[in-house]
């Protein structure tokens, strides 16, 4: 009897936060990226992040984020069960922060320890930066 193959994907959630104001410019800056194992892990960091910001908002704001933080963000946590992508955004002034979960499928890495390096392996070191 043959036994199947065990998968190099595991599954999970790509979350990460985007920003854009006048100090970055007119495209978005990648701030923070987190690799989530569940749907729950993927919005609990998002939910982290924006609790942390909430108290600088303008009031409109704050109440449309807490009543988010206060249950809104099932909406979010249904849709990554359903495999699709999920985002939410604060606006503050002229700064604008989005965050995005979506699954993936991640990929083992082979373990460096684990194998045998070739030979030539030991010959390189890391450069470190002079302290000038």
């Amino acid at each position: 009897m043959l036994t199947p193959k065990k998968s190099p994907a595991t599954p999970g959630y790509w979350c990460e936060c985007w920003t854009q104001s006048p100090s970055t410019g007119d495209l978005p800056v990648l701030l923070a990226s987190f690799d989530a194992a569940t749907a729950t892990q993927a919005v609990r960091w998002i939910r982290v992040a924006v609790r942390t910001i909430a108290s600088a908002l303008t009031p409109d704001e704050f109440d449309r984020v807490w009543h988010w933080l206060a249950g809104g963000y099932l909406t979010e946590l249904q849709e990554l069960v359903r495999t699709n992508p999920c985002t939410f955004e604060v606006h503050h002034e002229d700064t604008h922060i989005q965050w995005t979960a979506r699954p993936v499928l991640f990929l083992a890495l082979a373990h460096r320890e684990a194998a045998k390096l070739p030979p030539c392996a030991d010959q390189f070191t890391v450069r470190r930066p002079s302290s000038e």
